[in-house]
Parts: C-alpha cells; sequence; structure tokens
C-alpha cells in the first residue's frame, strides 16, 4: 500500500461543493491541529499562566488530529478507551459540543493576557459554527472524499505503516 492508497487530492474539489458544513468543519479542523500545534509552542514561552493554555493547545493540537483524520488511530498504538472518545465524536451535535468547550478554554486564555491564542479560540469558534449548522439543517455527518478511500475498520489491527517505522 502506498501512500496515494490513503489520500486522494482530487475528493478536495468535490468536498467544496457539496455545500456540507461538515466537511468544512473537517478541513477547519485539520488546519487547527497545525495552528495549535504551532501557537502553543510559540506562546510557550510567557512568563505568566499563558504558559498553561499553551501547553493546553498544543494537547488540543493532538486530540484533534485524532478526532479529524481517524486513521491516525490506526498508525499510533492508543488506549481503547480513547478510540471510543473519537468514535464518540462522530456526530454533528457531539463535534460541535467538543468544538465549543476547546474554545471557551482558548477563550479563557484572554483573562491572563492577550496573545495569539485569540486566534485559536475565534477558529474553535468558527468550527463550531460550521458543525452547529451541519446540524441544523440535519446534514449528513461525512468524512472527507480526500481520506474517506481507505475506511479504517478494515484495515488490520497492527497496520502495515507501524511495523515500518
Amino acid at each position: 500500500m502506498g501512500f496515494t492508497d490513503y489520500i486522494k487530492f482530487s475528493g478536495f474539489g468535490a468536498d467544496m461543493k457539496s455545500k456540507n458544513f461538515s466537511l468544512y468543519g473537517q478541513y477547519l479542523g485539520i488546519v487547527l491541529v497545525f495552528l495549535s500545534i504551532a501557537l502553543g509552542i510559540s506562546n510557550i514561552f510567557h512568563a505568566n499562566a499563558v504558559i498553561a493554555f499553551a501547553i493546553i493547545a498544543i494537547c488540543q493540537g493532538i486530540i484533534i488530529a485524532f478526532v479529524e483524520i481517524p486513521f491516525l488511530l490506526k498508525i499510533f498504538r492508543v488506549p481503547d478507551s480513547f478510540i471510543s472518545f473519537v468514535q464518540l465524536l462522530d456526530t454533528n451535535w457531539k463535534r460541535s459540543i467538543f468544538y465549543v468547550i476547546n474554545a471557551i478554554i482558548q477563550w479563557l486564555s484572554l483573562t491572563c493576557m492577550a496573545t495569539s491564542l485569540i486566534c485559536l479560540a475565534i477558529l474553535y469558534t468558527v468550527n463550531t459554527i460550521f458543525y452547529i449548522i451541519a446540524a441544523i439543517l440535519k446534514q449528513d455527518f461525512h468524512k472527507s472524499n480526500v481520506v474517506a478511500s481507505v475506511d479504517v475498520t478494515d484495515l488490520p489491527v497492527d497496520a502495515q505503516i507501524r511495523s515500518a517505522l
């Protein structure tokens, strides 16, 4: 199995044309993975309580990576309880609750100091809105066509990538 077996870049255009807000939320979630880790690292050097929010931002980025890219659950060894938590978030309403909690945490970082973590708070809020709109419009929860070509439940427990590492 090659890298192109897991990712189809042609599916991105189809996702954008679908007008399904859960797909928009998933793409913004993938962007938030990188932004959370990057902004968390950049804010960890403050000399006040913002450090705690920076560490939380890094943790949020890692958790969101597993939530939005379920293939990662097959690559890394994670506890079954974490896998069941991620699978629990497979509806629009539950994802919106998950992202509103993340947004509230980062909005609270403003109580210490105004930093670039406000960007995370805003984007978590926008992502919450995407999932709420999808839920209100009763749109089905879809996973992206870019990575949905591989059903993670069909992969072996010890994925080939894990053994290659």
